[in-house]
């Protein structure tokens, strides 16, 4: 098993930063994906980020192109999603989630095997 351990969220004016965090510990794993997706009240689960294990590959959705960015500490097991030019609209609880079965990034959130617990973001304006 593996467990998901999100942080970094919270309450910021429109046009300011927050930079999220993910943990992961339990089982060992090297080949993987790390994904953020995000829900907003009565919305679907939506992609917003992945990265390859390696680093060297990673994929955004359109909405957040430019403003937000994702790395990752393979050595720690750690993803983090910086979150710059918030708008309101990117208000949501966001999840940190494992694809252990990496033959491309997906952006489906069934493709993925595990979830963290997720952190709100809340972005006025």
């Amino acid at each position: 098993q593996v467990q998901l351990e999100e942080s970094g969220g919270g309450l910021v004016q429109a046009g300011g930063s927050l930079r999220l965090s993910c943990a992961a510990s339990g089982r060992t794993f090297s080949s993987y994906v790390m994904g953020w997706f995000r829900q907003a009240p009565g919305k679907k689960r939506e992609f917003v980020s992945a990265i390859k294990w390696s680093g060297g590959i990673t994929d955004y959705a359109d909405f957040v192109k430019g403003r937000f960015a994702i790395s990752l500490d393979n050595a720690k097991k750690m993803v983090y999603l910086q979150m710059d030019s918030l708008k309101p609209e990117d208000t949501a609880v966001y999840y940190c989630a494992l694809d252990l079965n990496f033959h491309s990034i997906e952006t489906m959130p069934a493709d993925y095997d595990y979830w963290g617990q997720g952190t709100q973001v809340t972005v006025s304006s």
